[in-house]
Formats: structure tokens, C-alpha cells, sequence
């Protein structure tokens, strides 16, 4: 009898837990794995339930509204994506032709949504458009006219800046001339008028965070330098800001763009758990450590990782002893971004390079080490690479067996994609279980090390000596079968050789491209 009354009482308990588990809502601004599925996983690991639209509504702005005002009542926080509910996602606000006016009615649905849900804990994030220094043609991520002008755009726009900022010389005041008469007129008027409307739309954003509409708006300047475009419009926007005087807490622009799904759902973790805010601390590689300026941004690392430390919801801290998480910042001791993992064909590293990169990761694997004996919460950023691990710093962690001691890790795209991720995911790992941490740090070996900085760079390499090699990297089209076929052999003897603790997983690349992967156990 009392067997069956602890049994019922057990299946009360679970049941009740179930019903009063938290509800977040998510709407991500793309169905990347890293944008989507990775940070989800994350977050599924402490119980909390994430719900999000169907994945055939992610393009859809009206219909993404409806489901968020059906779902919104039931939901105790909602992390959402601004360009997702504006302008259907991250890609279409490059190159949407939405009026201005409907802009503003959907900036106008999040009062409404406020009104309605008064007690939703209602974190935002956007972009601002992002300049990339050349364009690449077949490039879905930009306008067409981007494959051929995007290079003279991008000088045009350096130029412009630097000359809003300092002074141009002659040569440059002429290089600017006849840039503006080599672009066409309706290119020029297309590009501006459009990045015209997303700044508009953004500051009224920013002002419904003023308003306490939105408890937290993150503005991302992705792909970014510290002369273009997207650096003048972020002069306008932090201006707007600073006369708001709207603290860090409650919005910011910030370096990055991929890395804020992670960090809001992490805030929005802290702030339902209502407890002291986690404390981090932050320790750099020797070298120019945190005054690096890494590549596709516009400030030093130091200030975007104390940024990102706010954005999580977290307070920095300069004693070890005392954080939460404490991460390991791998940068160069130049401050140099290597691009080995992220270029076609891949470039070759010197012998030179090669000696002075082992001796960097050697230096850093034990000031890593050293932490990890003391049962510090560690975790790695690994930026010394764009999209992509050290490979010697992995070989150092594995050898050294830290690779499944860490908290967390991170060393994929940009570097502040890479220290959002591993914050966000060091900071909630203090209430998982060593299997859900392990788990996760399987998915980041998987991605980072194994697939962007070894298979497919190898592939890339190949594909290199084909004439439409770089067509078939940026889109799989009839190849795709045989490229997957090829990534999943390779990255098994990979893994069978360097991560022999992760025995079944398939590679797939949901984009149709070669850029990123998806990993399923």
C-alpha cells in the first residue's frame, strides 16, 4: 500500500513540475543551427520549455505577430528577433523593399503586445546592416548588385566615415569621387534608402526600451569594421542612446549578431530565477589580450565581452575565486585574426606561424589547466581563428585531458559570436549536470574543431582546384548527396581519433552550403 501511494505521490510531483515548468518563447532570426537549434539545446538542459513558431512561418512577419500574440499569455519571458517580426529574418532586412510605413505599424504591435501581456519578461534583439568588405557572386545574403559592387561599396562607405571623423587627404577625397561616380546611381539609392529604414525602425526601438515596453533591446553590428557604413550608423544610434539615457542593462549596441539568441535566453534565465546576478570573470592570453580588435569589428574585445556579460544578465568581477564562470579568452599575442579556416582555398600557414601559434597555445592550454586544478568554472573562447578552433590549442587541451573539464567552449564565426555563446552557456552550466555539460561541449568540438577548422577546410581545399569549386562551396546544389557523404567520413575518423568519447552523430548542412553544419546525436 504505501509502495502505491509513493508511486502516485512521485507521478503527482513529476506531473505538477511539468505543468509549472517556465515558458519562454523564442523567435530566432534565422533556422541556422547556431541561431535555432544550439542555443535552445542549451537552454532545454535546466527544464526550462522553449517554444517557437513553426519553422514554415520563420520568413513570415504577419503571421509570426499572430503566433506570438496567441503564445504570449501562457509564456513567462519571450526572446524574439526584431528582424524576424519586421522584416522576416536576419537575410531578408538586407534586401527587403518593405515601405517605411508598414515598418512602422510593425514596430507599433509591440505595444499593442505589451498592453496585453503585462507581466512578460520581453527581451529584443536586432541588426543593424551589416557592410562586408567585398562581395562574393551568388551571395544569397546580400543584394544581387553586391557580387560586383560590394568591394567599391564598402570603400566608398570607409571614406564617407573617415571623413565625418577625421580629414581626408587628397588622394583620398579623389579615390572618394570616383568611387561614387563608378557605382551606379540606383545601386547607391537602393543600399542607403533601405539601411535609411532599418535606422529609422531601430530608434524607435530603442525608444520603446526607454518606454519600458521592451525590458531589453540589443542592437548587433555584424560584420562590421572600424570604418563603414554600419560604424557611421552605430555613431547615430549610440548618440540616441546616450540622450535617452538608457543604461547597458537595458539596451546597447553591440559587436556581433549570432551570439545574442544565447545570451537573451540566458538572461531571461537569471532574471525568472530572480536571483544575485552570476558573476564572471574574464582572463585573456598574453599578448595584446584584451585590446585585440578582432576581425569584423570595430572595438576591442575587452569592451564586447563586458558588454556581453551585461547582456546575460551578469556582473563582472576581477576575483577568480569568487565568479560563477570564469572564461578563457584565446587570442593572439599580436592580436592578429588568422583566417586558415575561413577563405577560399584556404590559406596555408608558414612554418614560422605554425611555431609561434603551438607556442601560444602551449602558454595559454596551461594557464587553462592550472585554473581547472584549482575547480575553477572554466570555459574557452577560442578567437585566435575566424570560424574556427586553434587547431593547436585543441591539440594542447586534448592532450592535456581538459577538453571534457571545461564548462564551456566556443570557437566558431566571428569572435564575438564565440564569446557570446561560450558566456551564455558558462553561465547557466553552474545548474547542469555533468552529462548536460559534456553534451554540449560534444556539439562545439563537433562544429568548431572538427568540421569548420579541419573538414571543411579539407573539402574547401579540393574543391578549390575545380573551376566551380566556389559555386559548389556557397551552394551544394546536385552535389550535396556526394559532399555529405564525404563530410560525415571524414569527421567520423576525425572524432574516432581526438574525441573518442563521441561515438553516433550525423553532419548535415541545412543551408544547402558548406559555410556551416548541423550535428545531430
Amino acid at each position: 500500500m504505501l509502495k502505491k501511494f509513493l508511486i502516485a505521490l512521485v507521478f503527482i510531483i513529476m506531473n505538477c513540475a511539468h505543468v509549472s515548468a517556465e515558458k519562454i518563447l523564442f523567435i530566432p532570426h534565422d533556422d541556422r543551427p547556431i541561431s535555432y537549434q544550439q542555443p535552445v539545446e542549451v537552454v532545454s538542459q535546466l527544464g526550462y520549455k522553449i517554444i517557437s513558431p513553426p519553422d514554415e512561418i520563420l520568413t513570415k512577419p504577419d503571421e509570426l505577430w499572430n503566433w506570438l500574440n496567441e503564445n504570449a499569455p501562457a509564456a513567462n519571458a519571450a526572446v524574439i528577433s526584431s528582424d524576424a517580426l519586421l522584416y522576416g529574418g536576419l537575410i531578408p532586412s538586407r534586401s527587403h523593399q518593405i515601405s517605411i510605413d508598414e515598418l512602422k505599424a510593425r514596430v507599433g504591435n509591440f505595444k499593442t503586445l505589451r498592453e496585453n501581456n503585462p507581466s512578460l519578461q520581453l527581451y529584443v534583439f536586432g541588426s543593424l546592416m551589416r557592410t562586408p568588405q567585398a562581395g562574393t557572386p551568388g551571395d544569397r545574403e546580400e543584394p544581387d548588385y553586391y557580387g560586383e559592387h560590394g568591394a567599391n561599396i564598402f570603400q566608398l562607405t570607409r571614406l564617407l566615415d573617415k571623413q565625418e571623423t577625421s580629414t581626408l587627404s587628397n588622394k583620398e577625397k579623389a579615390t572618394l569621387k570616383a568611387l561614387e561616380q563608378s557605382i551606379p546611381d540606383e545601386v547607391l539609392d537602393d543600399w542607403f534608402a533601405r539601411r535609411l529604414k532599418n535606422l529609422s525602425v531601430t530608434k524607435d526601438l530603442l525608444n520603446l526600451a526607454n518606454d519600458d515596453i521592451i525590458n531589453c533591446f540589443i542592437i548587433g553590428r555584424d560584420d562590421n569594421a572600424p570604418l563603414s557604413q554600419t560604424h557611421r550608423e552605430n555613431a547615430i544610434l549610440t548618440k540616441h542612446i546616450d540622450e535617452l539615457g538608457i543604461p547597458k542593462t537595458k539596451a546597447q549596441s553591440h559587436a556581433g549578431i549570432d551570439e545574442y539568441a544565447m545570451l537573451l535566453l540566458t538572461r531571461a534565465v537569471v532574471d525568472l530565477k530572480d536571483e544575485f546576478p552570476p558573476l564572471v570573470y574574464v582572463q585573456f592570453n598574453r599578448g595584446t589580450g584584451k585590446s585585440t580588435i578582432p576581425a569584423y569589428s570595430d572595438e576591442q574585445i575587452a569592451d564586447s565581452i563586458n558588454d556581453e556579460i551585461f547582456i546575460a544578465g551578469g556582473l563582472p568581477t576581477t576575483d577568480p575565486k569568487r565568479a560563477d564562470f570564469v572564461l578563457f579568452v584565446n587570442t593572439d599575442r599580436e592580436g592578429e585574426t588568422f583566417h586558415t579556416h575561413n577563405s577560399f582555398p584556404p590559406q596555408a600557414l608558414t612554418k614560422r606561424q605554425q611555431k609561434y601559434l603551438a607556442r601560444n597555445a602551449e602558454k595559454f592550454s596551461s594557464l587553462v589547466s592550472e585554473a581547472v586544478k584549482k575547480n575553477l568554472p572554466v570555459g574557452v573562447a577560442d578567437i585566435t581563428f575566424a570560424n574556427g578552433s586553434d587547431n593547436f590549442l585543441m591539440k594542447k587541451l586534448r592532450d592535456k585531458d581538459l577538453l571534457f573539464k571545461l564548462q564551456a567552449y566556443g570557437g566558431w564565426n566571428t569572435a564575438t559570436n564565440t564569446t557570446g555563446f561560450a558566456l551564455g552557456t558558462g553561465i547557466l552550466a553552474k545548474k547542469m549536470s555533468r552529462k548536460s555539460i559534456d553534451r554540449l561541449l560534444a556539439y562545439r568540438y563537433l562544429d568548431e574543431w572538427a568540421y569548420q577548422a579541419n573538414v571543411r577546410t579539407m573539402i574547401a581545399e579540393k574543391l578549390s582546384t575545380r573551376p566551380d569549386g566556389l559555386q559548389i562551396y556557397l551552394n551544394l546544389g546536385e552535389h550535396e548527396a556526394a559532399v555529405v557523404k564525404r563530410e560525415n567520413e571524414l569527421i567520423h575518423a576525425f572524432a574516432k581519433k581526438n574525441l573518442p568519447q563521441i561515438k553516433k552523430f550525423r553532419l548535415s548542412n541545412p543551408w544547402h552550403r558548406m559555410f556551416e553544419c548541423r550535428i545531430d546525436f
